[in-house]
């Protein structure tokens, strides 16, 4: 990895983490942690240890997502460059997430989607990059730095022990290292095919199938270990570099003395105004808005369960259903987000996707 990009555009730690409502913080879904995960022996590593690391993957790729909703949304030229990069990050994430949940099924689990899901602001599922605060916000440069950036970055070799901090690469590094070693059998039977984004999900059912998998999570989000150039092969950049276009206002360029943001602009776009959203959802909203956020729970809800029981059930029909359903959230979303904190408050109003049981 070139260092002049690490230098340029490493994110600082945010302020400390809340705590997620429901849950023991560091923890996903009732699994272990994720430096708890791998401080298990490699031997140790079975079948249960799958089943269990790759429900922590789904909380992890499911985390992600609604915070780059809400930036998405703020944007008020969807035509734009960063309006499109993020479009494409969104699409990526959703099949990160297809991802895991058919290499959980592969190896006999059920993806626990609704438990997955985290209460913001807080910290990442699993207890990687511990000190990143998730929060949601309309698309500022702080927002941009300190979250999206955040939670794709690369980072050093991760050293093994409870009480580190791994990165999101490093734990599918030694989840893909845990199947070459277990070499279980992967069975098709419920896993889901569908266009998501640009890619195409489709079940896995073999260790090269696993590896392929596995490698495009990795290079479409943090990027490869070697060089930014290996993320560029389809034209766009892994989801840290984009990220890193938007914050810097710059395009990504090599040159002589490594990677740098120095090439044509990406000028930052005009988004609504959505305030941070404080722990705990909105205090006292308005009768109105209070419908409109309850209104866009209910549905995320929905849309959290309806996934569970596509690939409970092993049908692609209820996995587009979920998928239309989550378009719907965005007509509440941009209400919300045009609709002024009233007593002084600078900014709007948000969607807080709030679990179902918080």
């Amino acid at each position: 990895m070139a260092s002049a990009v690490l230098t340029a555009a490493a994110p600082v730690a945010a302020a400390a983490p809340a705590r997620a409502a429901g849950r023991p913080e560091g923890t996903a879904s009732g699994c272990r942690s994720v430096a708890q995960l791998l401080a298990v022996p490699e031997d140790g590593r079975g079948v249960d240890w799958l089943r269990e690391a790759l429900q922590v993957a789904v909380a992890l790729e499911l985390a992600t997502i609604p915070p780059y909703l809400c930036g998405w949304w703020s944007v008020g030229d969807r035509t734009s460059h960063v309006a499109r990069l993020i479009r494409r990050i969104i699409g990526d994430e959703m099949y990160h997430m297809g991802v895991v949940c058919n290499l959980l099924v592969a190896v006999g689990g059920r993806p626990r989607i609704t438990d997955a899901a985290p209460a913001y602001p807080g910290p990442l599922p699993g207890g990687v990059r511990e000190e990143v605060n998730v929060y949601l916000s309309g698309l500022t440069r702080p927002f941009v730095h300190d979250v999206m950036m955040a939670i794709e970055a690369p980072e050093a070799p991760l050293a093994r022990g409870a009480t580190t901090s791994p990165s999101i690469g490093h734990f599918y590094d030694d989840l893909l290292r845990a199947f070459r070693s277990t070499a279980p059998g992967l069975s098709a039977r419920g896993q889901l095919s569908q266009r998501i984004g640009s890619d195409v999900l489709e079940p896995v059912t073999d260790l090269d199938g696993v590896e392929r998998a596995i490698g495009i999570i990795k290079e479409q989000g943090e990027g490869t270990s070697s060089s930014p150039a290996d993320a560029f092969g389809d034209d766009h950049p892994a989801h840290y570099y984009a990220f890193g276009e938007i914050y810097h206002g710059r395009q990504l360029r090599q040159e002589e003395d490594g990677w740098r943001f120095t090439g044509a602009p990406v000028p930052f776009p005009d988004a609504r105004p959505m305030a941070r959203v404080p722990a705990g959802g909105w205090p006292d909203p308005p009768r109105r808005v209070k419908d409109l956020l309850d209104r866009f729970d209910t549905a995320y809800a929905k849309v959290l369960s309806t996934l569970e029981a596509a690939w409970a059930d092993g049908d692609a029909r209820t996995l587009g259903s979920a998928v239309r359903t989550m378009r719907g959230l965005e007509g509440p979303a941009l209400e919300l987000m045009e609709t002024g904190i009233p007593g002084g408050a600078r900014g709007t109003y948000g969607p807080q996707f709030r679990p179902p049981r918080a």
